[in-house]
C-alpha cells in the first residue's frame, strides 16, 4: 500500500506537470494561429498585389505593341517624317520596353514571394492542427488522471491495458491519416496540379492557337476522370458507401472484384446461408474491415496463389473464414511483436473483442495461413 501511495502521489505531481503543460501548448496554439491568421492577411495582400501587376503588364504589353507599331511605321517611311518625330518614336518604344521589363520583373518577385508565404502558411496551419490535437490529447489525459484515485491497486492492470489500447489506436490513426495523406499527394493532389496547368495552357491556346483547344480540353477531361475514380477509391477505402446502403455482401463482393483488378492472386468470396436480412452496423463494419485488413495482408505479404473468404451467416451469429496458400509467418511471434507488421492482426483481434467475439489466426511458415472470427449477432 505505501508503493501505492507513493504512486498517488506521482500521479498528483504529473498532474500538476501536464496542467501546466496544458497551459504552455494553449500558449503555442494561440500563438500558432494569430501568425496563422497574418499570413493569411499577408498572402491575400500579396495576391492581390500579384493581380493588380499582371493587369498592368497587360496594358503595358498592349502599349509595348502601339509603341513597336508606331517605330516600324515611322522607320519604314522616315522621309515622310521630321528628325524629332523618329527620335521620340524611338525613346517612346525604349522607355516603354524598360517600364515593361521593370514591371516583369517585379511580377516575377510577388509571385515568388506569394509562394513562398502560402508555403509558410501551410506549414503554421499543420502547427496549429498538431497543436489543436496534442490540447486534446492532454485533455483526456488530464480527464484520466484527475478522476477518483481511490483503489490504485485494483485498477492498476486495468489502466495499464487500456493505455496500450489507447496507444496502438492513436498510432494506427496516425498511420492511416499518413496513407490517406500520401494517397490524396500522390493521387488527387497531383492530378488538380495537372488540371490548374492545363486550364492555363487552354486560355493562352484560345489567344494563339484555337483549333488547338480542343484537344487540350479532352486530356483535361481525361484528367478529371481519373482523379475522381483515385478520390471515389480513397472514399471507400475509408468507409465504403455501400455497406450502408446494400449491406455486407454485396460490399464484399464489389470489395473484392476490385481488388482482385489489383493483385495476381486468385481471391474467392463464398457466402452461406445468404439472404437479404441485415445485421448491425457494427457487425458489418467488424467483418468488412477484418476482411480489408487479411486480404491486403495475403496481397502484400503472402505471395500466395489463392486466397478463399467464406462467410457463414445464421440468425444468432456470424462466421468468418479466410485463408490463403502463401509463404505463412509465426502467428505467435507477429501477434507479440512491436512493430508495424502486428498491428493490422490486434486492430482485427480487438474490433472482434469488443463485440464479444473471437478471432484464431494459425500459420507456419512456408504453409499459408487460416483466420478464424466468430461474432455473436444481438437483435
Amino acid at each position: 500500500m505505501q508503493e501505492f501511495k507513493r504512486l498517488d502521489e506521482v500521479i498528483s505531481t504529473t498532474i500538476k506537470a501536464v496542467e501546466q503543460g496544458r497551459e504552455q501548448i494553449y500558449d503555442i496554439a494561440d500563438n500558432a494561429r494569430l501568425e496563422r491568421d497574418e499570413l493569411q492577411r499577408r498572402t491575400a495582400e500579396l495576391k492581390q498585389q500579384v493581380l493588380t501587376v499582371i493587369d498592368e503588364v497587360d496594358l503595358m504589353e498592349a502599349q509595348e505593341r502601339a509603341a513597336r507599331l508606331r517605330l516600324m511605321e515611322v522607320s519604314r517611311n522616315f522621309y515622310r517624317y521630321r528628325e524629332k518625330d523618329v527620335r521620340l518614336a524611338y525613346e517612346d518604344a525604349q522607355h516603354i520596353q524598360v517600364g515593361l521589363g521593370l514591371l516583369r520583373e517585379r511580377e516575377k518577385q510577388l509571385r515568388q514571394q506569394r509562394d513562398e508565404m502560402e508555403l509558410l502558411l501551410r506549414r503554421i496551419s499543420s502547427t496549429v492542427e498538431k497543436a489543436e490535437q496534442l490540447v486534446a490529447q492532454v485533455g483526456m489525459a488530464l480527464s484520466m488522471l484527475s478522476g477518483n484515485l481511490q483503489g490504485v491497486a485494483v485498477r492498476l492492470e486495468e489502466m495499464h491495458q487500456r493505455q496500450q489500447l489507447s496507444l496502438r489506436i492513436i498510432k494506427a490513426q496516425e498511420e492511416e491519416r499518413l496513407r490517406v495523406a500520401r494517397e490524396i499527394h500522390d493521387g488527387p493532389a497531383q492530378s488538380m496540379a495537372n488540371v490548374v496547368l492545363c486550364a492555363e495552357i487552354c486560355e493562352k491556346l484560345l489567344e494563339v492557337a484555337p483549333e488547338q483547344v480542343k484537344g487540350e480540353l479532352r486530356n483535361l477531361k481525361e484528367t478529371v476522370k481519373e482523379s475522381l475514380q483515385e478520390v471515389r477509391k480513397i472514399i471507400f477505402d475509408l468507409r465504403p458507401m455501400v455497406l450502408d446502403d446494400l449491406g455486407l455482401v454485396p460490399t464484399l463482393r464489389r470489395f473484392i472484384a476490385e481488388q482482385q483488378k489489383r493483385t495476381a492472386t486468385v481471391l474467392e468470396l463464398v457466402v452461406l446461408n445468404s439472404s437479404e436480412r441485415r445485421f448491425p452496423e457494427a457487425v458489418e463494419v467488424t467483418v468488412f474491415r477484418v476482411v480489408q485488413e487479411a486480404l491486403n495482408n495475403i496481397c502484400k505479404h503472402a505471395r500466395a496463389q489463392h486466397a478463399l473468404v467464406r462467410l457463414e451467416l445464421l440468425p444468432r451469429k456470424v462466421n468468418l473464414f479466410v485463408s490463403d496458400d502463401g509463404c505463412g509467418f509465426d502467428a505467435e511471434t507477429v501477434l507479440h511483436a512491436d512493430g508495424k507488421e502486428s498491428y493490422g492482426l490486434l486492430g482485427m483481434r480487438e474490433r472482434v473483442e469488443l463485440l464479444q467475439g473471437k478471432l484464431k489466426v494459425s500459420s507456419v511458415p512456408g504453409k499459408g495461413s487460416e483466420i478464424n472470427v466468430y461474432l455473436p449477432v444481438q437483435e
